[in-house]
């Protein structure tokens, strides 16, 4: 059955080329739908481009939203990936 999931993260760097590229491959294997939101602004979790489009600088607060089998997993997995940029 599928799920949803959401949950806020603190991000410790902006949301450069590297941490987008770790969030990328963190997910491409979930089955589930992830959308990273920074303000008014929402992104797919699978593309780096848009990704870094949110403009979101160190500091700052994204919200990490899923749908789909493995939501919860998924969102737990972003949140590492992203709690723990450098």
């Amino acid at each position: 059955m599928p799920e949803s999931s959401e949950e806020s993260v603190l991000l410790p760097v902006a949301l450069h080329a590297r941490p987008a590229g770790a969030l990328v491959r963190a997910v491409a294997t979930f089955d589930a739908t992830l959308e990273i939101v920074y303000g008014e602004k929402a992104a797919n979790a699978r593309g780096v481009l848009g990704l870094l489009a949110l403009g979101a600088p160190a500091g700052s607060t994204v919200v990490i939203r899923a749908e789909g089998v493995e939501a919860t997993a998924a969102v737990k997995a972003a949140a590492e990936v992203l709690a723990a940029a450098d």
